[in-house]
């Protein structure tokens, strides 16, 4: 039995699972709002008091963290949330096996290799090398990317390769997104892609540019009910931003195994994706929109795929 988390900067998914025939099946899973917490030792401790007494305790562990990751895997601090996790503690207080902590795109890079044709819906077919590189970006609370490279010594022949591409300066494509831009350079003093593509972000572009205060589900929510209103011309924008980054990673990466969109918030706008100018931004590569338009990319829905990918790395 392994214990497997993917913790963010809002919610954590824990669970536990086993490997059958090499595949993550989860057995146990929960869901937990990190704002009810005061620290990660007492989310943890709610997921293992409601665990069930019949499953065998966890011989192996690995908690994927929306954060950088010390070189050893035992620390990491959380970007979005005031927390440390500190494994050797973990250990000694739950009575656990060594845990090891991931990146949480590394996590949702592995979980992608354990994807079926279900957990899938994909945007652009492309032309896809079997032994390509993959690359799998995702707006949440943050804006989280990681590479996967095939690599025969590695778990499952690939290789994770976490990044912080979330943290590279933003490159305004028109005249909208330049006012967005020198709206948070003002506020900021930096824009980077993560300050419009995440949740945060797209709040930020509609009180910007529809002078109101919203939170991201109620921009979603509207948006998805009205094509003709303010909050839909915000998603478009969002998306617009997000497909341009996506194709800039991959251009950067050649990742012809193919590009996939994990996060919360990709799921929730999939209704829009087709009628948004998500592609477009995507392929708008001067020179090399044909080879950006090789690249598959596809949304990743299986909720669990974090979990399944750091079962699979523990």
């Amino acid at each position: 039995m392994i214990l497997c988390g993917d913790i963010g900067g809002t919610k954590a998914l824990f669970g536990l699972a086993e490997l059958v025939a090499g595949r993550p099946r989860i057995r146990h899973r929960q869901r937990l709002e990190c704002a009810d917490f005061a620290d990660f030792p007492s989310l943890l401790a709610a997921f293992l008091a409601a665990a069930p007494a019949e499953l065998p305790r966890p011989g192996a562990g690995c908690l994927a963290v929306a954060g950088p990751v010390a070189d050893d895997g035992r620390f990491a601090r959380l970007t979005n949330l005031p927390w440390a996790v500190e494994c050797a503690d973990l250990e000694k207080d739950f009575g656990l096996p060594r845990l090891h902590l991931v990146n949480d795109f590394a996590a949702a890079a592995m979980g992608v290799l354990a994807a079926t044709d279900n957990d899938l819906v994909r945007l652009q077919t492309g032309e896809p090398l079997p032994q390509g590189v993959k690359l799998v970006v995702g707006a949440g609370t943050g804006l989280g990317m990681a590479v996967l490279v095939p690599d025969p010594a590695a778990a499952a022949g690939w290789r994770v390769l976490p990044g912080e591409g979330g943290h590279v300066g933003f490159a305004p494509q028109d005249e909208i997104q330049a006012r967005v831009w020198a709206a948070l350079l003002q506020e900021h003093g930096r824009v980077t892609n993560e300050r419009l593509i995440s949740g945060s972000g797209l709040a930020a572009i509609h009180r910007i540019l529809a002078d109101e205060l919203l939170e991201p589900a109620a921009i979603t929510a509207a948006a998805l009910e009205d094509a003709n209103g303010a909050a839909r011309t915000s998603v478009n924008v969002f998306l617009a931003a997000y497909g341009a980054y996506a194709g800039d990673m991959a251009l950067a990466l050649m990742a012809r195994g193919g590009v996939y969109l994990a996060g919360g918030i990709a799921a929730r706008l999939l209704p829009l994706f087709p009628v948004s100018p998500f592609l477009a931004a995507f392929n708008a590569k001067a020179e090399h929109a044909a080879l950006a338009a090789r690249m598959p990319v596809a949304v990743a829905i299986d909720p669990d795929l974090g979990l399944k990918g750091a079962a699979l790395l523990a």
